[in-house]
């Protein structure tokens, strides 16, 4: 079998996942990288991150995270983590390897590259959900006369001390960016737009992940009512400080919308402490300043648009709209798709946990692979 039979695309945790337990199965493969390294993501994510995911529940198949490691190990442990891993499981990706378009034409697929043309049998894409920036049109924008960056070239406060600062959005990214900011003294504001759930990162002693793990089996309507009591103990209403809770649950609102809840490390507590004030929805950028919903304005210097990310898949997989849903996510994960030979890993930010998920995926999405190559053989 030609390593080009099989074309992983990302060397992120999710593609190095499916390397190693293709290569554990025997398969010769392309794992292919666009950056000049592996995990480029983690190398350059903001200074203070942390997995917001405990070791226990995120280490990658075959390699468990070491027993010294932290519980919530730091950004620069994890792509030391991935690096390691890379090396121990001699995964090795053709670095500098840009995929433009992936089709499916007869028995095989035609896949356009910077390098050159490949024509696998199978295809597993790994560019996991940050795939491409997403930038809102906010009215105005283009006329502020202050720093605008989006969260992905945010590295630590150092830039912003002295400085009015807004953080648009409050998912994970954005609520620990206002934190940073916060700890350093800066001005800060962060933008909530509407009804968000709050999960603290340790519910009860255990990671709040444990407790999804334990939870996972359950119906979804039991899950979110026993969530829901627990967050209504150990969060409580904060609506005063602007932050008010969804009527969907939890679960569902992770399953249907793909919106994750804001967990916590300390934002929550800053809030109440009056050193990161809530803020509506932006209803214009002015040339100083922010006009939000409701018509009050506030001054500000500097813009941090922590908005998010999109897959972007629609870019390279030629036929994805039949296969995703409304968000740009593929229908499946960690199987074969509708398009025969295809498949998705590490497109899942669940409560259990996005590694977590990765972890299952990859051994699943090798083994079904060599079934598949079994099968052509008995039949040839």
């Amino acid at each position: 079998m030609d390593s080009d039979d099989i074309v992983v695309i990302g060397a992120g945790p999710a593609g190095l996942a499916v390397s190693a337990c293709l290569r554990e199965q025997g398969l010769p493969h392309a794992l292919l990288e666009r950056e000049a390294e592996a995990a480029p993501v983690w190398r350059h994510h903001y200074d203070r991150l942390h997995l917001h995911t405990a070791k226990r529940f995120s280490g990658l198949p075959l390699a468990p995270w070491p027993d010294e490691a932290p519980r919530y190990p730091s950004r620069a442990q994890v792509f030391d983590y991935l690096s390691r891993y890379a090396s121990e499981r001699a995964v090795a990706p053709r670095f500098g390897v840009d995929v433009q378009q992936v089709k499916r034409r007869g028995e095989r697929f035609a896949v356009d590259t910077s390098s050159g043309p490949l024509t696998p049998r199978f295809v597993v894409v790994a560019t996991g959900y940050n795939g491409v920036v997403n930038r809102p049109a906010l009215a105005g924008l283009e006329g502020f006369t202050g720093s605008v960056v989006h969260a992905s070239a945010y590295r630590n406060p150092a830039p912003y001390v002295g400085l009015r600062t807004l953080v648009v959005g409050c998912g994970n990214s954005g609520a620990e960016i206002a934190l940073d900011l916060a700890e350093q003294g800066v001005d800060v504001a962060m933008v909530v737009r509407g009804p968000v759930h709050v999960v603290p990162r340790d519910l009860f002693g255990m990671p709040s992940q444990q407790v999804g793990v334990m939870l996972a089996r359950l119906p979804l309507g039991l899950r979110d009512a026993i969530a829901a009591a627990a967050l209504r103990f150990a969060v409580g209403d904060l609506s005063r400080w602007g932050i008010v809770r969804p009527d969907i649950g939890l679960n569902r609102m992770i399953e249907t919308v793909g919106r994750v809840p804001i967990l916590d490390i300390g934002t929550v507590a800053a809030i109440k402490a009056g050193r990161i004030r809530v803020l509506p929805a932006v209803e214009q950028v002015l040339e100083g300043g922010v006009r939000f919903a409701g018509g009050a304005t506030h001054p500000f210097e500097a813009i941090i648009l922590a908005t998010g990310y999109r897959p972007g898949l629609e870019r390279i997989v030629g036929g994805f709209d039949a296969i995703a849903d409304a968000r740009g996510r593929p229908h499946c994960f960690g199987q074969e798709t509708a398009i025969s030979g295809l498949f998705f890993v590490g497109f899942r930010n669940p409560p259990t946990g996005a590694l977590r998920e990765i972890a299952l995926e990859a051994p699943r999405v090798a083994t079904a692979i060599k079934s598949r190559i079994r099968e052509a053989e008995s039949s040839a």
